[in-house]
């Protein structure tokens, strides 16, 4: 097992940190501008800015634009199928629940990573992490709130998000020998240029916006021009998601996952902080149960990931 210097270990641990808090400011902007522009629009326009920072990075980093090349177009097809049904399940939900709750339930993602990692993957897994994943779905049954006497659509919409997102997770790690961060993130964005823009010709006349739901009128509201005091916010969407998706991918390629992704979890105090600070909405009792339940149960999972592989390596 190869031993990385302190200094790369900083590096990735800083990466991590600052992509989780520049990530965190796309959800604030996106559930910020979900109360008067459709998704598409937001998509559209987040998109279209992500990929103008990607394609600048391009160009700095190695004078021309290989990194659009690739060997391995149906999976890149398959991943960018997955990132837009999370992306745009998890705006959806965002857009009706609170921002702490949404991000809580997007973190039993890790934990269905776990146990794609072994339907889909061969990877073995003991009993001990089984337990964790059942904790941190538990912890999503209590974010749904079936005691209010119906279960929120929006936080099922999340639980979706997460479900995709970890299945956009095992193929990245299927690709990750062949293909750069850059690559996939370039296909990545070029998916959601093409679907939001075929969503706005679809829906963008409004003829299906009056909707009582918070979801569906984010998803059906038809195409409007920004307000000037609005783009900030815009633009704060495209930027921070294309500097922060690359800080991430940068983290996980310095260091192992196990390493790098409890200090993801600072999107959770973020959150909580966006959520007071911008929507004046704090976590309730039934929401403190439920981030602790999934944070605690992700952590734990992979707290017990990076012991047992200690314990591989100094068995061998």
């Amino acid at each position: 097992m190869s031993v990385l210097s302190p200094r790369t270990t900083l590096i990735g641990i800083l990466c991590a940190l600052g992509g989780a808090a520049t990530l965190s400011i796309n959800d604030m902007a996106i559930k910020f501008l979900s109360g008067a522009y459709p998704l598409h629009e937001v998509v559209l326009a987040r998109s279209v800015i992500g990929m103008t920072v990607l394609l600048v990075m391009m160009r700095g980093s190695d004078g021309h634009f290989g990194a659009m090349r690739t060997r391995q177009l149906p999976l890149h097809l398959a991943r960018m199928g997955c990132v837009v049904m999370s992306n745009v399940m998890y705006f959806l939900g965002l857009a009706a629940l609170p921002l702490a709750d949404a991000v809580a339930i997007v973190f039993v993602s890790p934990l269905l990573i776990t146990a794609f990692s072994v339907l889909l993957l061969g990877e073995k897994v003991g009993p001990r992490r089984w337990a964790a994943v059942a904790v941190g779905l538990a912890g999503v049954v209590v974010m749904t709130r079936p005691g209010a006497g119906v279960v929120q659509p929006a936080a099922l919409l999340v639980l979706g998000s997460a479900v995709f997102y970890a299945l956009m997770q095992i193929l990245t790690r299927r690709m990750a020998a062949s293909e750069s961060a850059m690559t996939m993130s370039f296909y990545v964005q070029l998916a959601f240029i093409v679907v939001s823009s075929a969503m706005g010709l679809a829906v963008g006349d409004g003829r299906f916006g009056a909707q009582p739901d918070a979801s569906l009128a984010f998803l059906l509201r038809p195409w409007v021009w920004p307000q000037l005091a609005d783009i900030p916010a815009f633009l704060a969407t495209g930027v921070s998601v294309a500097i922060g998706g690359l800080l991430i991918s940068q983290a996980y390629r310095l260091c192992a996952a196990g390493l790098v992704a409890p200090f993801e979890y600072v999107a959770m105090p973020l959150a909580i902080f966006w959520g007071a600070l911008i929507f004046g909405q704090w976590p309730d009792l039934t929401a403190w149960i439920g981030i602790a339940l999934i944070c605690g149960a992700g952590l734990y999972t992979f707290w017990r990931e990076t012991a047992r592989k200690r314990e591989t390596a100094i068995e061998t």
